[in-house]
């Protein structure tokens, strides 16, 4: 059988009498593929390849099989739930038919003997449920392919805005070098080359440094391990420095004790070095960049602990048709020159690790701006799942404080 086929079948438990036969020609006659099984055991067995239907005769299923195929239904995927149809004996309800009805979930009861009309329609109606649950299931998956190609695209992206500011960060003091060792040659005190040399160590050792920042955010492991955010942001400022200097821009640390978190660092990385580098985006020149990490609690998840990251910018600040919508995909404040990818990317990271992204903003002069507050808990929980994004009024504080008078635009 091919895929498709196999998928839409009908699978037949009857071990006496000819009851799987007759249904079995029943099915075949309105062209509905279909296979009988003597055993419960056979019949679980094949719906691991495939079903549409599942018909079971009463005395197939003995008080052992219901567990046992309780347990598979259970490890069905979210968008499954394969319909079952139970061929009931005439008379007082039995102990199996109860047991039967609870735990199989998706199960309809046909006492025999069944009319063949509605043996066809009840087939027919399940086959056509089970139709829709295939067809979520292929958009699901086309979703996730689509999803991981906006990663993969947006990783790319942010590559490439990473490799040009390390290329401006590494090519001052390599220039420096440059003139040093020129200057060098030309000296004629020992002294004087020593104290050059001495100078162009120092440079030598600042491209070391971006080097290694970069190293560091490329290669981070895959699994969760111990993070400091400070370290975190620390590595992102370095890439920057030189964007920072040229343009004039202050930066305010508010860098507090906190506590490590279980994350995954080379995302927190990504995560930070956007909001950044946006930051920078919207304010162009002669701006202040304020950043604030300490500990914090989620009250509205049982008082969880975290960490709290809050970005501020004294930017040209989100419109407020655009704030509502800035998490979403392929939504952009820079025109042609953003994918559109950058904060959708962010709060997927914030998400993954059970934590919350909320932005505030204001759009008007002279006090325009926007803060991003990140919250991460102290760990990534099981099952942790979407980041919440609040839109506060326009002009109320942050909770440290930080006035939204500071814009990230979307990369």
């Amino acid at each position: 059988m091919i895929a498709r086929e196999l998928e839409m079948r009908a699978l037949i438990v009857a071990p006496t009498g000819r009851d799987g036969e007759l249904i079995c020609d029943l099915l075949a006659s309105h062209r509905i593929p279909c296979e009988l099984f003597s055993s419960s055991d056979a019949g679980r067995i094949e719906a691991r390849a495939g079903a549409g239907v599942v018909i079971v005769a009463e005395e197939a299923l003995h008080l052992p099989d219901i567990d046992l195929w309780a347990g598979q239904m259970n490890e069905q995927p979210r968008w499954s739930d394969l319909f079952f149809i139970l061929l009931t004996l005439p008379g007082e309800r039995s102990q199996r038919r109860m047991l039967a009805q609870r735990p199989l979930g998706n199960l309809v009861l046909l006492e025999r003997p069944v009319r063949p009309e509605t043996m066809i329609s009840t087939v027919q109606a399940a086959l056509r449920s089970r139709s829709r649950q295939y067809e979520m299931r292929d958009q699901l998956a086309a979703a996730k392919l689509a999803e991981t190609a906006l990663r993969k695209s947006e990783k790319l992206a942010v590559a490439g805005r990473l490799a040009l500011s390390i290329s401006h960060e590494i090519n001052n003091p390599l220039e420096a070098v440059t003139n040093l060792l020129y200057l060098i040659h030309l000296s004629s005190s020992l002294q004087e080359a020593k104290n050059l040399a001495k100078a162009a160590d120092q440079e030598l050792a600042r491209v070391a440094e971006i080097v290694s920042q970069t190293l560091r955010f490329y290669r981070d492991p895959s699994k969760p391990t111990v993070v400091h955010i400070g370290e975190v942001v620390d590595s992102a400022l370095t890439l920057y420095r030189a964007r920072l200097a040229n343009a004039e821009i202050e930066i305010e640390r508010d860098f507090r004790d906190c506590s490590p978190i279980i994350a995954l660092a080379g995302e927190l990385r990504q995560l930070t070095l956007n909001l950044i580098g946006n930051a920078l985006d919207a304010i162009g020149n002669s701006g202040r960049l304020k950043i604030r990490v300490a500990n914090a609690r989620q009250h509205s998840n049982g008082s969880l602990p975290g960490i709290r990251l809050t970005i501020g910018d004294t930017g040209s600040g989100i419109h407020p048709d655009v704030r509502n919508v800035i998490f979403e995909p392929f939504v952009s404040t820079k025109g042609d020159t953003g994918t559109g990818l950058g904060l959708w990317l962010s709060s997927e990271i914030v998400r993954k690790h059970g934590g919350t992204i909320q932005v505030k903003s204001r759009a008007q002069s002279p006090d325009s701006g926007t803060v991003f507050s990140v919250f991460l808990p102290l760990d990534i929980p099981s099952g942790a799942h979407g980041a919440t994004r609040d839109k506060a009024p326009l002009g109320v504080r942050t909770n440290h404080q930080i006035r939204p008078t500071l814009t990230a635009r979307k990369a």
